[in-house]
């Protein structure tokens, strides 16, 4: 006969392996998605441990990933047609990019832009409020990113706008390009992966941050350290820094607010404007 305290510990044994399922499931989804993020949920790889930070999502340990999976397709009608239009890669034959609003990214509408682009490498000077930065552009393997961002910078999107994120362990990078400073900005537009085969995050790198395939906005890193190449290619690389990587060494060195190994640098890095010029 199963008496009530059996029938307690029974009831306790599953509802941990339902904690461990759970948390089993969020470490085997945080492996496959982005490391460097443009939400408030950040996923970070240290020395191949995954240690999630889950802000926005209101994730619990007590989950039942069974009733999460079930709740996810209750109307799977719904949510295709909720589904937001994925962008279409670029069309060498016509030299156009597919920028596809995004409004749930929209810090700073500056309008979308021409989908017509050059293609052709460029120069990116950061003026901050450290120095300058410069970067070229690979706008040949690159043509969609280096296309928005000549179209941001010409709009002053980036004036008066902070690098939130600075991390120091597993991965080096400096994080800029989000209007808020809260890692969840964006110009209200995305557009597609690009480069990424092949991708390398080594020191000078300029890349995009993403929240998942082809969300790529506004906001990008700057990688100071080649321990960051360890990486996966799913950050569309666009650049090198030629200048100024000394100073981005300075804020690394500075370390973090409240110490740690990921957060708001402690010493503050203000982009003061962003201009972007064709390479002779």
């Amino acid at each position: 006969m199963v008496t009530g305290k059996d029938r307690q510990k029974q009831l306790a044994r599953e509802h941990h392996e339902r904690q461990q399922a759970a948390r089993l499931q969020r470490e085997r989804a945080a492996k496959r998605n982005a490391a460097i993020g443009t939400t408030a949920g950040v996923v970070v790889v240290i020395a191949g441990i995954v240690a999630a930070a889950i802000f926005l999502t209101g994730g619990s340990d007590d989950a039942d990933p069974a009733t999460a999976a079930a709740s996810a397709s209750a109307n799977p009608a719904e949510s295709a047609a909720a589904a937001p239009a994925e962008p279409l890669p670029f069309d060498k034959g016509t030299g156009r990019c597919d920028y596809v609003s995004d409004p749930a990214g929209g810090a700073k509408d500056v309008g979308k832009p021409d989908p017509k682009v050059a293609a052709a490498p460029a120069v990116m000077k950061i003026d901050t409020n450290l120095g300058v930065i410069e970067a070229d552009l690979d706008g040949a393997k690159a043509p969609c990113t280096v296309g928005s961002f000549t179209h941001l910078a010409s709009k002053g999107y980036f004036a008066n706008t902070k690098c939130h994120r600075l991390t120091t362990e597993g991965i080096k990078v400096l994080q800029c390009g989000d209007p808020t400073a809260t890692g969840s900005g964006g110009p209200g537009y995305r557009f597609v992966d690009e480069n990424l085969e092949g991708a390398s995050y080594k020191r000078g790198v300029l890349a995009m941050a993403n929240s998942g395939p082809n969300t790529n906005g506004s906001q990008f890193f700057i990688v100071y350290g080649d321990e960051t190449d360890t990486l996966p290619d799913s950050y569309t690389p666009f650049g090198t820094i030629t200048k100024g990587l000394d100073l981005v060494d300075k804020v690394a060195k500075a370390g973090v607010e409240g110490g740690g190994g990921d957060g708001t640098p402690k010493q503050a890095v203000e982009i003061k404007d962003v201009t972007i010029t064709g390479k002779s």
